[in-house]
């Protein structure tokens, strides 16, 4: 008896002494919600939003090349599948870490996630913190590889590819990047002022639409703007509609995906995205149906510039403030294209200003007034529910990304211009972006319009092989 205790006690202090020495492990789900695993249901809507939102950029290419003409229609194809494929290298090499890595003073973050290091599949994100922190890594890529992309319809038909390349690395570097910290990653805007951007109406559509108005500014208009009004014929309408149509369902990944987890925030954004460019659609068909007759163009546009201007509201505001935002963007982004092409003669060339930079800011500003803490508890109360301070907060959001989005795209368009230059000359401009810069063509038809010469030498000329 006696033994058998002594035995015991050297057992329960040798298992003592093991535990004092043994560190505690650390929390695995530590970033997590409940420090328990991500839910795989939102999980799924997120991966699946992914893929959505991917597919938003060749459904980009196909939208801008139907409303070109056809000798661009594979210009602004190449660049927007080129730029994919840079912009996602990019942000797995340095961009995400830039942006979501730990914050550096409120501007940036700094580079300890480069190439994705220690970005892990299996615990929660700060940021994100129902779904795995890859999950919303490459969700977050896809929205940095739209931004750029969007500003492609500004200066279509007459920007060398090269200069596109050059303007498109700089430009996520010094706007992009700096910018989404400072609204999603932790950075100024967001910890010390409280603005709100759901989905990207700041981040994404006023700082590329104002950058795409600079942009059509410094380049300057076509050649034959005036013959055409600014409206050049499409080349292919049909294509473009399939475009707005894929736009059009990826755009409630790119909404309801913002929530980040498949609930009530999702379905609330899904049901504001659906109301607000609808709405906006109506209001174009009517206007451009009293100017004359009811358009295809009218209808797609409209569509896209509700999308676009519910884009930061959408998981903030109710179904009937969706209603009125709606019908404001749609009187707003027509009446922008009215003012910017037809009275001031600026060659945006498909309104990328009017169509998603003006409303993004619109639809930023109306959270100020429009915001429901009982839509989303995460944001705040606007002005409608007694806090009229949000719609300062909202204004300076604008401000601060709109200034820097327009400087620095300024000064990466002279710095670009004096080196490698950025706008083709006329008489490739007549023939086109295709033959000219990828010597190629969209439609058997233009090679019988007799530039088969100039083909053959652009081809012979690029014959590395020979």
């Amino acid at each position: 008896m006696v033994a058998g205790e002594i035995i015991q006690s050297i057992v329960e202090a040798a298992s003592s002494s093991s535990n004092s020495t043994t560190p505690t492990p650390a929390l695995k789900y530590q970033d997590c919600d409940g420090g328990v695993a991500p839910d795989p249901g939102n999980t799924t809507w997120v991966l699946l939003s992914t893929i959505l939102v991917l597919g938003m950029m060749p459904a980009l290419a196909f939208f801008e090349a139907g409303l070109l003409r056809s000798k661009n229609t594979l210009s602004i194809i190449t660049q927007i599948m080129s730029g994919i494929v840079v912009l996602t290298v990019m942000w797995q090499a340095f961009g995400y870490s830039l942006t979501f890595g730990p914050d550096q003073k409120g501007i940036i973050g700094n580079l300890d996630h480069a190439f994705l290091i220690n970005v892990s599949y299996d615990d929660c994100s700060p940021n994100a913190s129902k779904i795995p922190a890859a999950a919303y890594a490459f969700f977050m890529m896809m929205f940095a590889n739209i931004t750029p992309l969007l500003m492609t319809g500004a200066f279509a038909e007459r920007v060398k590819f090269k200069a596109f390349i050059a303007l498109t690395v700089a430009w996520e570097i010094i706007v992009f990047y700096p910018v989404a910290h400072w609204i999603w990653g932790g950075g100024w805007l967001h910890k010390y002022f409280g603005v709100l951007d759901f989905a990207g109406g700041i981040v994404i559509h006023t700082s590329a639409g104002v950058s795409a108005l600079v942009i059509a500014l410094y380049v300057g208009k076509r050649k034959e703007f005036e013959k055409y009004g600014g409206e050049f014929p499409p080349s292919n309408l049909p294509l473009a509609t399939i475009g707005a149509a894929l736009l059009w369902m990826g755009w409630f990944g790119f909404n309801a995906g913002s929530a980040l987890a498949a609930g009530n925030i999702a379905t609330s954004a899904v049901a504001s995205t659906q109301i607000g460019g609808s709405f906006s659609a109506i209001v174009w068909i009517i206007l451009s149906w009293l100017k004359g007759k009811p358009t295809t163009v009218a209808v797609i546009n409209g569509v896209i510039a509700g999308l676009a201007g519910i884009t930061p509201a959408s998981g903030y505001i109710n179904s009937q403030y969706s209603i009125g935002l709606g019908i404001v963007l749609g009187l707003a982004s027509y009446y922008s294209v009215v003012l910017l092409k037809h009275k001031l003669h600026i060659d945006d060339a498909l309104d990328v200003s009017s169509v998603h930079g003006l409303t993004g800011i619109i639809g930023s500003l109306a959270i100020g007034f429009c915001s429901d803490l009982s839509v989303n508890p995460n944001g705040a109360n606007g002005a409608f529910y007694g806090n009229p301070k949000l719609i300062g907060t909202q204004l300076l959001g604008v401000v601060s990304v709109a200034v820097w989005a327009a400087a620095w795209t300024w000064v990466l368009l002279k710095i670009i211009d004096a080196t490698i230059g950025v706008k083709i000359d006329e008489s490739e401009e007549d023939l086109g972006l295709d033959l000219v810069e990828h010597g190629e063509f969209a439609y058997h038809n233009i090679s019988l319009q007799g530039t088969e010469h100039h083909y053959s030498s652009v081809n012979n000329t690029h014959d590395f092989f020979k």
